[in-house]
Parts: C-alpha cells; sequence; structure tokens
C-alpha cells in the first residue's frame, strides 16, 4: 500500500498541518500504519503537485506561518478508487522479535526474554493508549449507540482491531516469557542454547 493511501485516509479528519499528520500517525493511524515525518512531508510535497491535495498558510504571531493541508476532489476521487480496488495480497507479518525468539534455542535465552519483556511494556503502553483513545470516541455511548449514530465508523473500527492486537500481544508475550524462563532456568544461556541446538542436530543426522 502507498503511504498516500494512509495520508489521505488521515486527511478525513479534516484539514492538518505536516506536524499534525506525523503527530496523529503517531497515536491514531500507528494502529495500522507508521511514517517518519521527513516521509509525510515528502508524500505531501509528492500529492500537492499532483493535485491530490490542497494547502492553505495560516500567519501565526511569533512563530513560523504553516500550512494546513486538505483533499480535493481528485484525492476524494482517488481515495475512492483505492477503497475499490482489490488487495493486492493478504495482510503478511515481518516481526524481528520473532527471528529472535525462533532463534532463541541457539542463542542467548536470556537476550530473548528481555526482547520479550521490551515488546510487553510497548504493547502495555500502546493497549491502555487505545483504551484512552476509544472512551474518548464513545464519550459515554455504547457501541450500538456509535455505531448507528456516528459520522464515521471507520476510526473506531481500526482501533478495535489495534485493541485486539495488542491484547493477543500481551497474552502471547506472558506464554513465551514463561517458557524462556523454564528454559533458562533449566539450562542456563548463550553455551546452553547453543549445546541444545548442537544436541538436536545430532539427533537429525
Amino acid at each position: 500500500m502507498a503511504l498516500r493511501n494512509a495520508v489521505m485516509a488521515a486527511l478525513l479528519e479534516g484539514e492538518a498541518s505536516g506536524w499534525d499528520l506525523a503527530k496523529g500517525f503517531d497515536s491514531s493511524v500507528a494502529d495500522f500504519w507508521t511514517a517518519t515525518p521527513q516521509q509525510l512531508y515528502r508524500e505531501l510535497e509528492r500529492m500537492e503537485r499532483e493535485g491530490l491535495v490542497e494547502a492553505r498558510v495560516v500567519q501565526q504571531e511569533r512563530r513560523p506561518n504553516k500550512r494546513l493541508f486538505s483533499l480535493t476532489e481528485a484525492g476524494y476521487a482517488a481515495l475512492r478508487d483505492y477503497t475499490a480496488a482489490a488487495l493486492a495480497r493478504p495482510t503478511v507479518i515481518r516481526d524481528e522479535l520473532l527471528v529472535k525468539v525462533q532463534s532463541a534455542d541457539a542463542g542467548d535465552i536470556e537476550g530473548v526474554r528481555a526482547a520479550v519483556e521490551t515488546q510487553l511494556k510497548w504493547s502495555t503502553a500502546k493497549l491502555a493508549r487505545y483504551e484512552r483513545g476509544r472512551a474518548k470516541l464513545l464519550d459515554g455511548r455504547t457501541e450500538e449507540e456509535y455505531f448507528a449514530r456516528a459520522e464515521r465508523v471507520g476510526p473506531y473500527l481500526t482501533l478495535l482491531r489495534g485493541i485486539a492486537f495488542e491484547r493477543e500481544n500481551l497474552q502471547w508475550c506472558e506464554t513465551a516469557l514463561k517458557v524462556l524462563r523454564q528454559r533458562g532456568a533449566g539450562a542456563g544461556t548463550g553455551a546452553g542454547g547453543r549445546g541444545r541446538g548442537a544436541e538436536a542436530s545430532g539427533r537429525r543426522r
């Protein structure tokens, strides 16, 4: 998926500066897409040249003027075309942490465990942030009331996906940590892991 599609989806919330978009990607769109501020600025420039977005300059006292971007009719048309098109391929996982876990039996189990603990902390913080966002969107309403009356349901549905993802992350991290603690206690780290790997290779031969 092209970054511009995520930018156009974010601009459905209303006009925004490049800085606003970067902050929004970090706090809301981050549950399904990530981008650095530099990537966003470059993409906005390209989209403006192609007529997908337009910008208005806002004068600011004692601060640099800022440009607020909004979708043009061409931008809305491009977004409609994008949503009508079939997915190029199903969602796939590319996760360095899983590569580390896959290698744990021949590596440093304590190091892998530390990486899983880091993921646990990140997921805990992200889940708390998503839950705060969920409460803000509902604003005292039930989900049924929200879906029946809200102007847009897309942001809430994507937020639910982020919540489900981080909850599953937490469950998996807890299971992985339990197993890695047991393995580490039983055989030590580093050399012990390599020994198990060599032993397993010997059995396969």
